[in-house]
């Protein structure tokens, strides 16, 4: 039954029998026997079927609330088992906001050292990603904004907040002031992250309140392309303070804090670990969660 409820969660999150099959590395044929038996054993009819995927059922619909809901417990409690018989031992899967990936190399590495037998993939993923791999169980937990956007039902650790600064050339006319404003940014040559990613839009809320309409000339959802071209010469972007530091290192590129306009406080938004609300973690993710809280800034 665990296989076949598989199946089907893998069915509704790629809404593509090929693709769904592909991601459990088993034919389609195998996933359609699987569905058509687990509709038989429920009496039911789950998926809508076509010359392609036609989507779920009003049924499906309730009964993909069960799968995960069951799937996860099973899943709990091989976790829970193994940790008791070997101690902690896994694969832990991270989905990561671009900004935050220093932070999650941070937290896995310390994790690691003392959880040897703890691998780890860390992805970089959007916030809205994020959270459809969490409840797809495509990802145990992730990095990704507490306070800006709404999160749902999930588990959280505050790690740290963002403070903005401007990663640019060092030859650059800003490269040489203590701090900018975001009025000192009208007119200049950016490129910043695309408009699926939450910290684009953290900033162009931050560009509207100050008035001023951003010269976007480039957009990637990755914070190396950013760095790149501003290494290339003439772009600036806009970056916490703690990946631009890192993506400056070696690169001979200026760093230049942003002031937090007056008189709202010096607070930018909160980032930190989410994972699934549930009444009991697996050994592996309790663990990660008290070793994010370990070292959080965030008072």
């Amino acid at each position: 039954m665990l296989v076949k409820l598989e199946m089907f969660m893998a069915l509704a999150r790629e809404q593509h029998f090929g693709r769904a099959a592909e991601s459990l590395g088993i034919t389609q044929p195998t996933l359609s026997t699987g569905l058509k038996q687990l509709e038989e054993t429920l009496g039911v009819q789950l998926v809508r079927r076509g010359s392609r995927y036609g989507g779920l059922t009003p049924e499906g619909q309730r009964a993909l609330v069960w799968a995960r809901r069951i799937v996860g417990d099973s899943r709990r409690f091989r976790e829970e088992m193994r940790a008791a018989h070997a101690g902690l031992a896994g694969h832990l899967r991270l989905a990561v906001i671009p900004t935050a990936l220093t932070w999650a190399s941070r937290l896995a590495a310390g994790y690691a050292a003392q959880h040897p037998k703890v691998a780890f993939t860390i992805l970089s993923r959007n916030s809205g990603d994020i959270l459809a791999m969490l409840e797809n169980f495509e990802a145990d937990a992730g990095l990704s904004y507490l306070d800006n956007e709404p999160l749902g039902r999930v588990t959280t650790v505050p790690l740290y907040r963002e403070r903005y600064t401007v990663l640019c050339p060092a030859d650059h006319p800003l490269a040489a002031r203590g701090e900018i404003g975001w009025a000192d940014l009208a007119g200049v040559r950016l490129c910043l992250l695309t408009p699926d990613m939450q910290n684009r839009r953290i900033i162009n809320r931050a560009f509207m309140e100050a008035g001023v309409q951003p010269v976007v000339e480039m957009e990637s959802n990755s914070t190396v392309v950013l760095a790149s071209h501003v290494a290339a010469g003439g772009w600036v972007t806009v970056l916490p303070g703690d990946v631009a530091r890192f993506l400056a290192t070696g690169q001979g590129l200026g760093v230049v804090p942003i002031r937090q306009p007056a008189p709202g406080p010096a607070v930018g938004p909160a980032v930190g670990l989410v994972a699934l609300h549930q009444e009991v973690h697996t050994p592996v993710l309790r663990s990660l969660l008290d070793a994010a809280a370990q070292i959080s800034v965030i008072e």
